[in-house]
């Protein structure tokens, strides 16, 4: 397994080894034991989401839910392929507001672990992509969030994406009131 720390701490780009014949290939996408052997402690996941999104140039997010079920994601691509975003939105961090993106493929495998405390999203960049994560908690309706996905920086490479009605009325990071602390307990 490949493991690429980013310039946030804690967002890490995981890409487990491929075995192939001519048949096709074979990939363990989740191991406890060879991850805490890398020196990666992850929470236990008790959830998994499979997305499919038709357009390119859908975009998802920026999602989060609020403690009591504030969730760590590990996000794949499964087919297609997508951008896949982490902002950091622990008051007090040093890297506060900054964020990662990563292209992450069906072709490739690699995967990006997201973090409580950080916003989630990402774009499509082909159509047709299906996008699985695993999530550290279930998902909770009065817990669920979102920022717009406009008004942190990032450089999407679209100014049109296609959005949901919760993401187009998202506010501002500006008016973000985090739910989440630097060091503290999400």
């Amino acid at each position: 397994m490949q493991i690429e720390t980013t310039d946030l701490p804690g967002v890490v780009v995981i890409t487990p080894r491929r075995f192939g014949d001519a048949r096709g290939w074979f990939s363990e996408t989740w191991n406890r034991a060879s991850l805490q052997a890398a020196g990666l402690d992850w929470p236990d996941f008790v959830q998994d989401n499979h997305s499919f999104s038709a357009p390119r140039h859908t975009l998802r997010g920026l999602h989060y839910q609020r403690p009591p079920h504030a969730q760590d994601k590990l996000v794949r691509c499964s087919r297609g392929v997508i951008l896949d975003v982490a902002v950091d939105a622990r008051r007090g961090s040093p890297s506060y507001g900054q964020h990662v993106a990563v292209e992450l493929s069906a072709e490739t495998g690699a995967q990006l672990f997201v973090p409580k405390g950080f916003l989630h999203g990402f774009l499509t960049l082909t159509e047709n992509c299906e996008v699985q994560y695993k999530c550290s908690d279930i998902y909770a309706p009065d817990c669920d969030g979102s920022v717009a996905w406009n008004s942190v920086g990032i450089d999407w490479g679209t100014d049109a994406p296609v959005l949901s009605d919760k993401d187009a009325r998202a506010m501002t990071f500006a008016e973000f009131d985090t739910p989440f602390d630097f060091g503290g307990a999400a």
